[in-house]
């Protein structure tokens, strides 16, 4: 974008050598250079600090770099020079411990490291033991760094007494490395390869949906955006897209939906993409309002908290590689649930799906993105606790609540149990519905998949002969709820019969209602061949028959099990039949009972129908009225943004709890605001001007709801006017209040230029030995010269500001008095008219009278000067 930013290139290229060890600062400068590098820094494990604003002679690189919220310490250079002295001496940074010591100080199980995560679930609700601990492992001594700390226990004791730490260390454990439309290659394949199947697969009017988790401040999800709506050109107008973003970072989410961003993204988003999908504001960069609005951002705990569903694409890159295997395990049948049947997964460069290939099929392997598989078996989903949680601990036995059914893997371990306790033959694992849940041990003699549709369902699946023994044996055991057994049923295994023991075992577990069934195969012949080994067993025949004179007893014996299996059959058939009209009978009543219901309830929606359709008609009317409004307010909003970004005064308002909501662009250069001030307390903000007790004047002006005029001087040595005003709503509700900063510099240099004349005026006057008066055209006096006030025994306290004829003394008379009316009426100037009057020792004396009126005067100054008679000379002579 022709940008230069070399401090965050140097910043970036420390961070990915130095990793943990970099330490970054950023002093005095213009622009926002270096905001991006911070980040960087930070999210590797480095330490950072930024120039405090008073100290710095251009703030706007401190500031930028304040604003990510990556910066740890902010303070003058001289102490910035101070603290690297002590961190250097801190084991963090000077003598590490070799990894093992480390490692061992912080081993999780029963540790300070196991305390440090108690802690942390009991302020955010986010166990973090199931997380890579190398990584965090560096931030707890990151955070120890910073606190001048060096044993792990006393940090423990130091996030026991201070919750706002446990916050702090969340904080800096969630911050991740991320960018815009970073990895170009992947935003390509995505534009040419995902979003056209996607478009290909999409019906009707059902809209986009893509989740990415993890996002941190948005510019993942902003990015896919922009690109989804590149790569559907005009198609975007008419269709629906609805993109969610989640994080467990709250504030991170609230970037997110401002949407505000440095101006070095420039170098990381195109021009055109930067003219087209952006708007400059606040020196920096925002979001198109046409792109957030179809952007949802909310705080979401992936592994707890429920996931959205039915989603075309679900883009997770760069999370699971800070997961153990465990948690990885949960999180991606997670993902398959909530995509839709071929949907598509993006993950990092170094991640993959592990083991659940069966879950996902790769589309691109170099860029990590797989397509959703279907499955036969949907995979076990598990929004609780996962393993060695221990939250697991109130969740009933074995971290499941009672009511929920249990799964495929306790299942097996409650049939392993079953059969470690008398034998293991081989054998299925079903379901109330007879639906194979886990096939046990070598089951090829015993099932076979027939043709057709692929089915789990066991009688599908039995070889020939089995099925009316197996089908009484679970009648028999489902009744009873107790192991049922069959022996010398006949298998035909391909032209050949051999006879096999059937037992069915019923249980349940977790407390659940639903049986389930083992049923077992055992082959006699094979176990007899075993003992046939033993001594003391006696000999068969190749056919496993007994040679001798019982022979044809156990023939007769083998004719008569039949003979009985064949009768329990049956009869299992005809109670299984006997039972099944009878429930049908049921059934006819109800479904009678239920047509009448459904003829009265049909009756209700024909009127519920007609109900609707004259809401439907309001409602259109309704979103008419909406449409126009919100046209109407978005109208409003341009205008307003246009002037506050065209008005040359300084505004900045407040809410009722005195947050910083909006203010315009001088502002921002007069206050030193920057846009990471907005929604910050405007106590806590350094302003350009000096005002005492801010905060209690602007309180006071909500509840008085009156205006205040406060004259101030900035740090600029200017004067300004400091107003404050309530900012009221349409409806005349107090929301806050106004300031605005009026620079009256040139007011003040006026008016001391005015009381400067005013004063050499008076010292004129004074220094005259004759009397003189100043009056205003409504003759009221202006002022006078010590002379006039001895010559007429006025007093000097009454006089100015009162009329001429009310001062005390001798100096009007009603002739002169006319004289002076008539020539201010005419114009006329009286020069030496004779003039008579009274001392204030009763001496009567002649004179002359000057009077002149004043040009230009606003107050219409008239001058009149008294100068005494020849026959009234003062003792000694003079005039």
């Amino acid at each position: 974008a022709g940008m230069h930013m070399p401090i965050d290139s140097f910043f970036i290229s420390l961070a990915e050598e130095m990793k943990d060890r970099a330490i970054g600062i950023i002093l005095s400068g213009t622009a926002s250079d270096g905001a991006l590098g911070t980040r960087r820094i930070k999210a590797e494990g480095g330490i950072t600090f930024a120039q405090d604003m008073e100290s710095a002679r251009y703030s706007g690189m401190p500031a930028s770099a304040v604003a990510t919220g990556a910066v740890d310490f902010v303070m003058k250079p001289d102490k910035i020079v101070n603290e690297l002295m002590r961190i250097s001496k801190h084991p963090y940074v000077a003598k590490r411990p070799p990894a093992q010591e480390s490692s061992r100080e912080m081993a999780v199980d029963g540790s300070p490291a196991e305390r440090i995560f108690a802690l942390l679930r009991e302020s955010t609700d986010v166990d973090f033991s199931q997380y890579k601990f190398a990584t965090i492992r560096r931030r707890i001594l990151r955070r120890m760094a910073l606190h001048k700390i060096e044993k792990v226990p006393q940090y423990v004791r130091y996030l026991k007494e201070r919750p706002g730490e446990r916050l702090a260390l969340f904080d800096d454990l969630l911050i991740d490395v991320t960018s815009f439309f970073r990895d170009p290659e992947l935003f390509e394949v995505l534009k040419n390869k995902v979003y056209p199947q996607i478009m290909e697969k999409r019906t009707g009017s059902e809209p986009i949906r893509i989740w990415v988790p993890g996002c941190s401040t948005g510019e993942e999800v902003y990015s896919i955006a922009i690109s989804l709506l590149e790569a559907i050109g005009k198609a975007a107008a008419v269709t629906p897209i609805q993109i969610f973003g989640t994080d467990l970072n709250q504030r991170s989410i609230e970037q997110c939906r401002a949407g505000y961003y440095p101006e070095t993204i420039a170098g990381e988003v195109s021009a055109e993409r930067l003219r087209r999908f952006f708007v400059k504001a606040n020196g920096g960069y925002q979001i198109g309002k046409h792109i957030r609005e179809m952007c949802v951002f909310s705080r979401q705990n992936l592994s707890k908290d429920p996931p959205f569903s039915r989603l075309d694409l679900l883009s997770c890159r760069n999370v699971l590689i800070y997961m153990k295997p465990t948690l990885q395990r949960k999180v991606l049948p997670i993902f398959h649930y909530s995509l839709k049947p071929n949907g598509f997964l993006v993950l990092g460069t170094s991640e993959t799906v592990g083991e659940f290939t069966d879950l996902f099929a790769p589309v691109d392997h170099r860029h990590k993105i797989y397509t959703r598989k279907t499955t036969i078996l949907r995979p076990v989903l598990d929004f609780g606790t996962i393993p060695g949680d221990t939250g697991a601990l109130n969740a009933g036995p074995a971290g499941i609540e009672a009511s929920s059914p249990p799964s495929v893997e306790r299942l097996q371990r409650e049939a392993d149990a079953l059969v470690a306790t008398q034998y293991a033959p081989p054998g299925v694992l079903v379901n109330e519905n007879l639906e194979i849940l886990q096939f046990r041990g070598d089951t090829g003699p015993y099932l076979a998949p027939s043709p057709g549709t692929a089915s789990l369902k066991l009688f599908r699946l039995l070889k020939e002969g089995l099925g009316p023994e197996v089908r009484v044996a679970i009648q028999k055991a489902r009744k009873h709820l107790a192991p049922t057994r069959k022996e010398q049923v006949t298998l035909d295994t391909g032209g050949r019969k051999i006879k096999i023991n059937l037992e069915v075992l019923p249980f349940r577990t977790g407390g659940s209602a639903e049986p389930y069934f083992l049923v077992l195969f055992e082959n006699p012949v094979e176990r007899r061949i075993l003992k046939e080994k033993a001594p003391g067993i006696p000999a068969r025949d190749g056919a496993g028959r007994e040679k001798g004179p019982k022979a044809k007893e156990t023939y007769v014996r083998q004719l008569e099990q039949d003979l009985q299996s064949t009768v329990e059959y049956t009869q299992a058939v005809i109670e299984e039949h006997e039972a099944t009209n009878e429930e049908l009978r049921s059934a006819n009543e109800e479904i009678q009972s239920a047509n009448e219901e459904l003829q009265s309830t049909n009756e209700e929606l024909e009127t519920a129908k007609e109900e609707l359709q004259s809401a439907n008609e309001e409602l259109t009317t309704v979103n008419e009225e909406l449409a126009n409004r919100n046209e109407e307010l978005a109208q409003i909003n341009n205008d307003l943004v246009n002037l506050l970004e065209n008005v040359n005064v300084p505004v900045v308002m407040v809410g009722h709890d005195l947050r910083i909501r909006r203010f315009t662009v001088h502002a921002e250069t007069m206050l030193k605001l920057i846009p990471g001030d907005v929604g910050r307390p405007i106590g806590d903000i350094r302003l350009n001007v000096d005002v005492p007790d801010l905060e209690a004047k602007l309180l006071d002006v909500m509840h008085s709801l009156q205006t205040v005029d406060i004259e101030v001087v900035g740090k600029d040595k200017r004067w300004y006017t400091l107003r404050m005003r309530p900012y009221k709503t349409i409806d005349h509700k107090i929301e806050g209040a106004v300031i605005t900063l009026l620079d009256i510099e040139a007011v003040k240099r006026a008016q001391a230029r005015v009381e400067e004349h005013t004063r050499v005026l008076r010292a004129v006057i004074d220094m005259a030995r004759e009397p003189m008066i100043v009056l205003r055209d409504d003759l009221t006096v202006e002022l006078a010269n010590h002379a006039f006030y001895e010559e007429f025994g006025v007093d000097p306290d009454g006089a100015e500001g009162a009329r001429v004829h009310e001062v005390d003394g001798h100096f009007t008379s009603a002739e002169w008095m006319d004289r002076l009316h008539d020539a201010l009426r005419t114009g006329e100037t009286l020069d030496f008219s004779p003039y008579e009057y009274t001392t204030r020792d009763g001496v009567r004396k002649k004179g002359r009278l000057n009077a002149l009126q004043i040009e230009g005067s606003p107050r219409g100054l008239i001058l009149i000067a008294i100068r005494v008679g020849p026959d009234a000379l003062p003792p000694g002579g003079g005039s």
